[in-house]
């Protein structure tokens, strides 16, 4: 889950969209999928925190390719702990700054061992305490794992959101309350993930493929790439 980057965007020129809009589009997004679903790959919610927290910065298609051989030796954090920093490290070096990252693995293997015994916290505050967790981790987490409708943006979340005009706001906090406070109760379980994957494969960061969007007539965005 790569993170947000700043978009240039002309903000006098960004507007909300009006409810009944909003619940059109997810209507859309309903149909084409009732449950989206996230594509990091995980086998107990200990190896779901592990994979979000490794995807910073890096692909969910890369995280996968790592965390496959990692998993099945090293699913709890004790087994974790066992393999050790040298072999998490080792397992892990293909990904983005995986130095750090091994080392946040083994802090927070260690933390849910003594402060947890072993289990994952579900609230977001604990998930936050855990070294490499901050809010957007904390929130995949709540809503894959516990079924929460926590919003976590990330970059394709914040493009989506201002182009479209479904969440609008100039930082990741900002788009979160909006993505809150706009899209319809019975779509915010799953609304992380149709944003999330309209943004990866549809509405992407250059050259928008506008002409296959199932939203391009309601959506704001003015230079649509038709």
């Amino acid at each position: 889950m790569p993170a947000t980057r700043k978009l240039r965007i002309d903000w006098g020129m960004v507007k909300q969209l009006d409810y009944k809009s909003i619940r059109e589009m997810f209507e859309r997004f309903h149909e084409m999928e009732a449950e989206p679903k996230g594509e990091l790959e995980h086998v107990n919610v200990y190896t779901l925190v592990v994979a979000v927290a490794l995807s910073a910065q890096a692909t969910d298609k890369g995280v996968n390719k790592a965390t496959r051989e990692l998993f099945k030796i090293a699913d709890t954090p004790q087994k974790m702990l066992d393999l050790g920093l040298e072999g998490v490290t080792e397992h892990i070096k293909t990904i983005g700054l995986f130095r750090q990252k091994a080392k946040n693995v083994i802090k927070m293997s260690q933390i849910l061992v003594d402060e947890f015994d072993g289990e994952v916290p579900n609230s977001r505050a604990a998930l936050q305490s855990l070294p490499g967790v901050g809010r957007k981790t904390a929130n995949v987490v709540l809503n894959m794992w516990w079924g929460q409708p926590a919003q976590a943006v990330d970059t394709h979340i914040f493009r989506v959101g201002n182009r479209s005009g479904i969440a609008v706001g100039k930082d990741v906090d900002a788009v979160e309350r909006a993505v809150e406070d706009h899209v319809p109760a019975d779509f915010q379980l799953h609304a992380h993930h149709w944003l999330i994957l309209h943004g990866r494969y549809t509405c992407v960061a250059r050259k928008p493929k506008c002409a296959a969007c199932l939203i391009r007539d309601l959506c704001m965005f003015e230079d649509k790439n038709l």
